[in-house]
């Protein structure tokens, strides 16, 4: 199964400082998902991940260890679905970016998981068809498992 890696997981693994024990778990998960050709992401986090490289050195470095990820791809209902989750879950209480929420309707339609950091993810799995990816070692956030 194909796994939708999200941009908390790509910035760990591509910045340069020191990780943390818990932030090289998560390194190491997206190592093997990589290896197994499991790695998947969409556009709009390839652009998160981008825009936050300044130097156009480092963005041409990391643009190609991206470059090799399949971009899951985005029909119209995606937009219209994220958009009704991202309602949804704000008539709820839940807050969300509008790429979260793109996120979460790309990752249902497909059927695969999403691996995250971001501890929203589990706020919306609590009102979404949405499955997280526990990495195997047993960190990470912990979502129901709904798909």
């Amino acid at each position: 199964m194909k796994v939708l890696i999200d941009t908390t997981i790509w910035s760990l693994a591509l910045r340069r400082k020191q990780p943390t024990p818990e932030e090289q778990l998560y390194i190491e998960e997206l190592s093997e998902l990589i290896g197994e050709l499991r790695a998947v992401l969409i556009g709009p986090v390839r652009q998160e991940v981008l825009s936050g490289i300044p130097d156009p050195k480092k963005f041409e470095v990391v643009r190609k260890h991206l470059a090799p990820f399949d971009d899951l791809p985005i029909e119209q209902a995606d937009y219209e679905e994220s958009a009704r989750y991202f309602n949804g879950c704000r008539k709820k209480g839940v807050q969300g970016s509008h790429i979260d929420f793109l996120i979460c309707a790309v990752a249902i339609r497909h059927a695969v998981p999403v691996f995250t950091t971001d501890k929203d993810f589990l706020n919306y799995s609590k009102h979404l068809e949405l499955e997280l990816y526990t990495p195997r070692r047993g960190h990470g956030i912990q979502g129901p498992r709904r798909c």
